[in-house]
């Protein structure tokens, strides 16, 4: 700590030290409390220390995209394990990061040779997934899993690595400048590693405030219990800052065990049995099971009090089947991303059902030169942003550094690539990401407004929208589209439906009806599967 700045460690500490005795960690069969998972991340941490994993530079002497800790790479399905390897880490002033356990072997070397891994944390079922690694320098340690794959050399179980991580006073003390990176592939699919401030990422995403003291940390934590439910996957940003947002307050997080396919019975069955007061899901990917299932059987969910939802689309029509279903319930869309954090939410509730977004502290519009800031009220269609609490950079990419994190108006400020504009009182119109921006015949049309048109249909359960080469138009917008069961619908009479909500240049020129619509398994959109599909599209004439 460092005035009232903090690493999250420390803040992990305070609560652990207000609330000793609570439930931190739950996962299938398991449960923690704050100070059984502070007991263990020190002696985790301890370990990594003794390994030689902590500080090599401070940052006082960095370039924003220079990272001067050691690399703890988490190749982990949900499980405490996965939130415990990240405090330790921290306690160790190493970095942790998420490695997505979907990638295939390549992807998976390709990844820890750019960020690099001094250390590596696994399900010992990942173990083949390390076969193109050169381990021959690294500290490896597995989760047993009940598996019993073949282990590379030099593997130890993390209780071996509990057990020998006893000296915890070998832990270094932690710093507000320490590193917490997250990496994400883009829309581009090549792995960018964004590099926050302990300090930063706390206030912007992981429910900190400026110029918190200890005292009202402690205050927060004692003053209620809350228990939230994690149930994405804990290798994408959203769910991490939803598990680090709730400990940081006290709660008890519930993780959902993703090793197992999507299931919206097991997930409403978990959120009744725990009491869950808050839970969070990946878009539409998550809401319509759960919506089905909600019509199926009913759940006791009267704990329930807000269902955060991001990371992907939200179609209106599900939201409000949600509030039917859930009419005590609030919607709560976040806005984000892993260069902003969580920048601006809107809050629907039964009647009361918003599109707009209320934009966080230091959430902004740039104009679309991005020179100046753009007022409420203002019509120009522009470039979402944030000010203060924002990354440092992009791990070893100073361009894109520069672009992505610029200064204007003397401000440093983080524009992720979303376009948006203001409504009249100060709320946010999201338009979309620019790079998903089909320009047809000159004509702009973002795709998510195209979706949700599209999901109005009383036949049309998923879809995606996307550009494909035109000799007339430039590009044209094309739909790939999932139907319900039995049902048949034309082309046509999709453009048709289309254009009754929209301008009828945005209605789609071609689609095609899929089986399934290409999603990754958090549920958001494969447009690089879009793209490839689009070519095979029927001219909705």
């Amino acid at each position: 700590m460092s005035g009232t700045e903090w690493s999250l460690s420390a803040v992990f500490d305070i609560v652990a030290d207000a609330v000793p005795d609570r439930d931190v960690l739950v996962w299938t069969g398991v449960r923690r409390t704050f100070v059984q998972v502070q007991d263990r991340t020190r002696r985790l941490g301890a370990y990594f220390a003794e390994q030689g994993l902590g500080i090599r530079q401070e940052r006082d002497g960095l370039q924003r995209w220079e990272c001067g800790q050691s690399s703890v790479a988490i190749l982990l399905s949900n499980c405490p394990e996965y939130i415990e390897t990240m405090i330790a880490a921290f306690r160790a002033r190493a970095v942790p990061y998420n490695v997505n356990h979907h990638y295939n072997a390549r992807e998976v070397a390709s990844l820890l040779a750019f960020v690099g891994a001094d250390c590596i944390v696994f399900h010992r079922r990942f173990a083949p997934l390390l076969g193109e690694v050169d381990l021959s320098r690294t500290t490896l340690i597995y989760v047993d899993d009940g598996s019993e794959i073949p282990l590379p050399a030099g593997s130890v179980a993390i209780d071996e690595a509990l057990e020998a991580g006893r000296d915890v006073g070998r832990l270094p003390d932690p710093s507000p400048d320490d590193i917490y990176m997250v990496c994400t592939g883009g829309t581009t699919g090549h792995p960018k590693g964004v590099l926050w401030r302990h300090n930063d990422i706390y206030i912007a995403a992981m429910a900190g405030t400026d110029g918190i003291t200890a005292d009202k940390i402690a205050h927060h934590a004692n003053k209620a219990h809350p228990v939230w439910f994690a149930a994405p996957p804990l290798m994408h940003a959203a769910a991490q800052w939803t598990a680090f947002s709730g400990l940081n307050q006290g709660a008890t997080i519930v993780l959902h065990d993703d090793a197992r396919p999507f299931d919206a019975r097991t997930i409403l069955e978990t959120a009744a049995r725990e009491r869950v007061t808050l839970m969070s899901i990946v878009g539409d990917a998550y809401a319509r099971p759960m919506v089905e299932e909600l019509r199926r059987h009913s759940y006791d969910l009267a704990a329930l009090e807000r269902l955060g939802t991001g990371g992907a689309f939200t179609s209106e029509a599900l939201k409000h089947e949600i509030l039917e279903l859930l009419p005590h319930v609030t919607v709560v869309d976040g806005y984000g991303s892993s260069e902003t954090g969580s920048m601006a939410f809107g809050a629907s509730r039964k009647g009361q059902e918003t599109r707009r977004h209320t934009p966080a502290s230091g959430g902004a519009v740039l104009s679309f030169d991005r020179t100046r800031f753009l007022a409420p009220g203002e019509e120009e269609v522009g470039w979402t942003a944030r000010t203060g609490h924002v990354p440092l950079g992009y791990l070893g990419d100073p361009e894109a550094t520069e672009r992505t994190f610029p200064e204007v108006d003397g401000l440093r400020v983080s524009v992720p690539g979303d376009r948006a504009t203001y409504d009249a009182d100060g709320k946010l119109v999201l338009l979309g990401r620019d790079a998903m921006v089909v320009n047809t015949g000159g004509e702009k049309v973002f795709v998510e407004e195209v979706e949700e048109a599209l999901l109005l249909h009383p036949d049309v359960v998923d879809t995606l929208v996307v550009g494909r080469p035109s000799d007339r138009f430039g590009e044209e917008v094309v739909a790939l589209v999932q139907l319900k069961p039995g049902v048949t619908v034309s082309p046509s009479d999709l453009r048709e439906f289309t254009a009754t909500t929209l301008s009828r240049f945005k209605a789609p020129r071609a689609v095609l009806i899929c089986d399934q619509i290409g999603r990754h398994p958090t549920g958001k959109p494969d447009y690089r599967w879009a793209r490839e599909a689009a070519l095979d599209a029927v001219l909705a004439t």
